[in-house]
């Protein structure tokens, strides 16, 4: 930052004198990217690689390098996607701009590269593409969901992790559902659960994915024959970060919802009592509702969903935990409880508390 005094010398700061020799520079350089040279490409990645105001200048460069990435050369291709993927991060102008200049039909291609690098980058261009309410249903139009379920099943890991980050930004778009579960992509997702940090940003789009498959019988179906398949839910509801507990719960409160005589014991053998329990208590307001719904349905009689109140929550889980096969899965269940009435004392006795100090 310039000292007062320089600002107040007259004399023109170093930071204005360059500023008309680098728009010059900037503008010599879409030029070279219009020629087709790749390392202008390279350079334009660089500046935009962390600087907001250059993808705001580099805009114009957008339609050349779109050109570049049609051209099909392996080197000129790699560069423009990945100057592209940079001009695109969080600008939502450049976003369109990108797919308006007909990025869509290449970025395809390079989806089915057996070349693991570019389809990884295509990946992730159609990750930060999607994240534009303007460009889902264009995108969802092109065709991409089932290539995006194929990178999900044979790509890398980093393109496995952007692919369902992609299909989850596109799921917003009801229509897109049976357009998923259309081309099975049940067993990549659980296996991508099973094979990462129940925790991460990957855990959480997955589950959230699941929550809106789910209000789909072949979903559920998929789900259920899935070796392991609600159990890493469960792990979720257990493990997983804040949203995706969230989401864990949500999905199968989805199931128990929509046939509780056919899920209820699954979800209770698969020991999901000890999470719910927890997240009535730690959860965010939504978790906590769900839990609280979805431990009253696998209670033997649920209650009327209009009676269900908090304070019924220790009847809920001793009626549960006497139905859980295996002494393990119980005992935990019943210290869990145990811990639930205390927890739910101490807050009835801060409430009468409160109360008597308004008196």
């Amino acid at each position: 930052m310039e000292s007062p005094e320089a600002c107040s010398s007259g004399e023109a700061s170093p930071v204005a004198a360059e500023r008309p020799s680098e728009a010059a520079a900037l503008r010599a350089l879409i030029d070279r990217v219009r020629a087709g040279e790749v390392d202008a490409a390279r350079e334009v990645r660089r500046l935009t690689r962390a600087s907001a105001r250059h993808r705001r200048k580099l805009a114009p460069a957008v339609e050349p390098l779109v050109s570049m990435l049609r051209a099909g050369a392996p080197d000129a291709g790699e560069a423009a996607l990945l100057a592209l993927l940079n001009l695109a991060v969080r600008d939502e102008r450049n976003k369109t701009k990108i797919v308006d200049a007909g990025a869509l039909e290449p970025l395809l291609g390079y989806l089915q590269s057996s070349d693991l690098n570019l389809q990884e980058y295509a990946t992730a261009a159609l990750l930060t593409l999607s994240a534009s309410s303007t460009n889902k249903p264009i995108i969802s139009a092109s065709g991409a969901i089932p290539l995006l379920v194929q990178v999900l099943k044979e790509g890398n890991p980093q393109a496995k992790n952007d692919a369902v980050m992609a299909l989850y930004n596109l799921s917003t778009i009801t229509d897109n559902l049976q357009a998923i579960l259309a081309v099975q992509p049940i067993p990549p997702l659980i296996e991508l659960l099973k094979g990462g940090k129940r925790s991460s940003k990957t855990a959480d789009k997955c589950c959230a994915l699941l929550e809106s498959l789910l209000a789909f019988d072949q979903c559920r179906v998929a789900l259920t024959s899935e070796e392991g398949g609600v159990l890493t839910i469960v792990e979720v509801l257990e493990e997983g970060s804040l949203q995706g507990r969230e989401h864990a719960v949500g999905a199968l409160l989805t199931m128990c919802e929509s046939d509780r005589s056919k899920y209820r014991d699954l979800i209770l053998n698969e020991g999901a009592i000890p999470g719910l329990l927890e997240l009535t208590v730690h959860g965010t307001p939504k978790s906590r509702m769900k839990a609280h719904v979805l431990l009253d349905l696998l209670r033997n009689s649920p209650y009327s969903r209009s009676k269900l109140q908090p304070d019924t929550l220790e009847n809920i889980v001793t009626n549960i935990a006497s139905q859980i096969d295996g002494e393990d899965r119980g005992g935990k269940a019943k210290k869990m409880l145990a811990e639930m009435v205390k927890v739910s004392m101490e807050q009835s006795l801060r409430h009468l508390q409160r109360r008597a100090s308004f008196a």
